[in-house]
């Protein structure tokens, strides 16, 4: 099942096979040649908030071990490769003057990748808003939309020359619930209606960000990362079915519909009224791709609690070590009906992968579970491919084990393992395994150029 060969045959050529990281999760360099604090290191040193007590201080050293980085991406095979920047290490405040050795980091970031041949895919908001701004209201403040724009156009000019590939966003719906609702995420918030407003202002911050982004190179190609699943009913009664509709307005349809140029879905809206007048009457994302993070289906029963009045239940079968139920055909179901109902002009898998609990054995970490994991979802991919899905590239969650939000580093997601006494870097068998099928993919893609 985990031979890689006739699988990597299913992908057209000029498929994109990458890894995907965070700034906050991988860097460290928290104070760093002057970055200012973000919200998840105020977040960070709130007792309790991180299971472990960990912040992203060091987390795997990536702003003193990025050529090393780059490295294995090149030894892996990737030709793609997302990153984030670091709002508060470019404009430490979230404006006004450019601290310009954050900037360079970046800038040096980049060439090494293209010297490398890994065509970068930068993602301007990847959570770690500057404290300065969450000070003056965050997300829920309108000002702070501006501000996006402001530093989409910063980052837009000065990498925009070697950069073609924007991503204004990372799952926007974690962002706002997450951490606004229930408060398990920076800012720690928890206030349903103050997570609706931060939903729509990350909306407006996509639209202003995009617009910075092509003002400033006109061949800039600009998507958004959503995190998106299939919602079933728990069972076949209307009450599970009823839900579930509510489940996908509010993870899904929410975001795709005023993307795709629908305004916000009216269900949805009646549903939102007590918290707020909701309207995006002639807005459209105008994406060039869709990027799509999938890790599991949510299935749902109804309940009398909360403004959704469903909740998330947790099927029988396999899991991931977070918890997570492992079913690749939501995933090939979700990819088709993006297809079929939105008609991306392109869609990008910008997130997927798993954690399990990773153990080195004699210099080596072998994690089967992962490899069946993956062999598992790319093949599901691949079937959406067919099915006429416009898929163009993959970006494995995540390159190297790393920090894992409000787990610490307590889960680990790399195909590569970080030790995070030494910081040494350790290809696991996934990551074997995932260098053979790009190779695999290469050598057929070539083989038939030849014919």
């Amino acid at each position: 099942m985990s031979e890689p060969t006739a699988l990597a045959r299913r992908f057209p050529a000029g498929f994109l096979f990458g890894t995907a990281t965070a700034a906050y999760q991988i860097e460290g360099g928290h104070d760093a040649d002057g970055k200012g604090p973000s919200i998840w290191d105020t977040f960070c040193r709130r007792p309790g908030a991180i299971s472990t007590g960990e912040t992203g201080d060091i987390a795997c050293d990536h702003y003193h071990r990025w050529r090393e980085d780059v490295g294995l991406l090149r030894d892996l095979g990737c030709n793609a490769y997302r990153l984030s920047i670091s709002w508060p290490r470019v404009l430490p405040v979230g404006g006004g003057a450019v601290n310009e050795a954050g900037l360079a980091f970046y800038d040096r970031l980049i060439d090494e990748l293209l010297a490398n041949g890994v065509r970068p895919f930068v993602t301007l908001y990847h959570w770690d808003l500057p404290q300065a701004l969450q000070e003056k209201g965050g997300w829920s403040a309108p000002e702070t939309v501006e501000a996006f724009g402001r530093y989409a156009d910063v980052i837009a000019r000065r990498l925009g020359d070697r950069v073609r590939d924007w991503i204004t966003l990372n799952e926007p719906e974690v962002v706002a619930y997450a951490g606004h609702y229930v408060g398990v995420h920076a800012p720690g918030i928890r206030d349903f209606r103050t997570a609706v407003l931060v939903s729509h202002h990350l909306l407006l911050a996509h639209r202003a960000a995009a617009t910075a982004v092509r003002a400033a190179h006109r061949d800039s190609r600009v998507g958004i990362a959503l995190n998106l699943s299939p919602c079933d009913p728990a069972s076949d009664t209307p009450a599970d079915a009823d839900a579930a509709v509510r489940m996908d307005g509010y993870l899904n349809r929410w975001f795709l519909d005023p993307l795709f140029g629908r305004g916000y879905p009216t269900d949805m809206v009646d549903l939102y009224r007590p918290f707020g007048n909701w309207e995006l009457n002639g807005y459209d994302g105008r994406l060039d791709f869709l990027g799509v993070n999938y890790y599991a289906r949510r299935v749902v029963r109804a309940s009398s609690d909360g403004p959704l009045r469903g909740e998330r239940v947790d099927p029988e079968g396999e899991h991931t070590a977070i918890g997570w139920e492992v079913h690749p055909a939501s995933f090939r179901r979700l990819l088709v009906r993006l297809h079929r109902e939105y008609a991306p002009a392109q869609l990008y898998v910008t997130e997927n992968g798993a954690a399990y609990d990773d153990i080195v054995v004699d210099d080596r970490v072998d994690d089967p579970a992962r490899v069946s994991f993956l062999t598992r979802h790319f093949d599901a991919a691949a079937g959406a491919v067919a099915d006429g899905v416009p898929l163009r590239g993959y970006f494995i969650w995540t390159l190297m084990d790393n920090f894992e939000w409000a787990h610490g580093t307590s889960k680990r997601f790399g195909i590569v393992h970080t030790d995070y006494l030494t910081q040494r870097r350790r290809v696991k068998a996934s990551g074997d395994w995932y260098r053979r099928l790009i190779s695999a993919h290469q050598a057929a893609r070539t083989t038939a150029a030849a014919k």
